[in-house]
């Protein structure tokens, strides 16, 4: 796993979900498995089975975030002021259908909490701006094999 930046609030939101999913979570889920056990014949116990099955995807869950958490960077990494970079909220202008958007370039899991689309640095797009500055144009080849070219219109820190 390669390191990813987050904002604080991301950042936040994760630990939060960590501490609920070691805590809270995982003794909701081993009190359904102790309550299935309960009940019998496991072999037949679809309560039981569901119980295991919630409780495998909780500590998947848990060990990824740890492993996440661990590598993840808070904040932006240093770039000039109007350089497109990881965290920083960007507007392009896409020159063949006239068109402007704004995104976030950041994360999945910051997608999971921002309040604005998100695209990925490792995307086709936002391979393509990554490192370019406000007025600089930057062409990248769409699923169906096109090309588009965009312009970078702005250039803003995130502000979640």
């Amino acid at each position: 796993m390669t390191e990813t930046w987050l904002t604080q609030a991301a950042y936040d939101a994760l630990v939060a979900e960590l501490e609920n999913r070691e805590g809270p979570m995982r003794r909701e889920v081993t009190g359904k498995i102790e309550r299935a056990r309960e009940e019998g014949d496991l072999k037949e116990n679809g309560g039981y089975h569901a119980a295991r099955e919630e409780q495998g995807t909780n500590e998947a869950r848990i060990r990824y975030l740890r492993a996440f958490l661990e590598k993840a960077q808070v904040g932006a990494p240093d770039s000039h002021p109007n350089e497109v970079s990881h965290g920083k909220v960007i507007t392009v202008h896409f020159q063949a259908l006239g068109q402007e958007q704004t995104f976030l370039l950041g994360s999945r899991e910051e997608a999971a909490h921002a309040s604005i689309d998100v695209y990925s640095p490792s995307s086709p797009l936002g391979e393509a701006i990554l490192g370019k500055h406000v007025g600089d144009s930057a062409t990248y080849t769409l699923p169906n094999g096109k090309p588009m070219t965009v312009a970078i219109v702005a250039v803003a820190p995130y502000g979640a």
